[in-house]
């Protein structure tokens, strides 16, 4: 019988975390409670933990620091960010660190089980053995030179959809994994996978922040949500010979961002 899937909630807030971690564990799952890092190295010692829901303001060590040292670790828990109301500045440094998904305190429990089993879902459909980093902070990729015009791709087996190809990249829906020219793999964060597929699926059609967010979540988002554009820089680091002249992402002036597979 396989294990159930074993969930961390860090969250300094007693009455809170004794809600959360009781709510989770009548969905069937193996919950950690947590009240600070130290507590949550200790769980990570015990065993594997599959998605950590971190509270940004922890005392001692903060939530942006438990996430940079959970992204180093070799196998990297899926993590959502739970922040409060007002702390836009943390959130956006959270997913620029690389963190899977965030929810806004106060939240509904029906919410964050939804998004924490959109994280799990987002994981499986990871290549095994492939675990999620995050990207390093590092120089903008070198630039690539121009690939020749591909093959034409062999058509997909019946069930599976086809790969995407742009700019000597390949992106497989199925596998949401995403290889390089050189065939190595890009490591993106599930966001990151969501954000690039829905690009990827509308090519040369302008999409504005407010309509990729709602593609991306799902439902109706806060205009003033500058989320999608923190995704936006780290994708073109990862995408882009010289991301400060993207030619793969392009942003449009007042309108928003633009997708053109052939960077011409």
């Amino acid at each position: 019988m396989a294990s159930p899937t074993r969930i961390a909630v860090v969250e300094d807030e007693a009455d809170l975390r004794e809600v959360v971690v009781d709510y989770l564990r009548l969905q069937g799952f193996a919950v950690c409670a947590c009240a600070d890092g130290a507590a949550l190295d200790a769980a990570l010692a015990a065993g594997p933990v599959d998605v950590v829901l971190l509270d940004l303001n922890l005392p001692r060590e903060g939530g942006l620091s438990i996430a940079r040292r959970l992204r180093a670790l070799p196998r990297p828990p899926g993590i959502i960010m739970v922040t409060a109301l007002g702390e836009t500045v943390d959130r956006i440094v959270g997913l620029e660190i690389g963190a899977d998904d965030y929810i806004g305190k106060p939240f509904e429990l029906r919410e964050m089980l939804a998004r924490l089993r959109s994280v799990l879902r987002r994981r499986v459909a990871a290549p095994i053995g492939q675990p999620r980093v995050a990207a390093p902070s590092v120089a903008p990729r070198p630039a690539i030179p121009a690939a020749p015009a591909p093959l034409p791709a062999p058509a997909a087996p019946a069930g599976r959809t086809p790969d995407l190809h742009f700019g000597g990249f390949t992106l497989s829906p199925d596998r949401r994994r995403l290889l390089d020219p050189g065939q190595e793999e890009v490591p993106l964060t599930t966001m990151e996978v969501d954000l690039l597929l829905i690009l990827a699926t509308h090519p040369g059609q302008v999409l504005s922040r407010e309509r990729l967010l709602v593609l991306a979540h799902g439902k109706d988002v806060d205009p003033l949500d500058r989320s999608i554009d923190v995704r936006i820089t780290r994708l073109r680091r990862k995408l882009e010979s010289d991301p400060a002249n993207p030619r793969l992402i392009r942003t449009i002036r007042g309108q928003g961002y633009v997708f053109t597979p052939d960077g011409e």
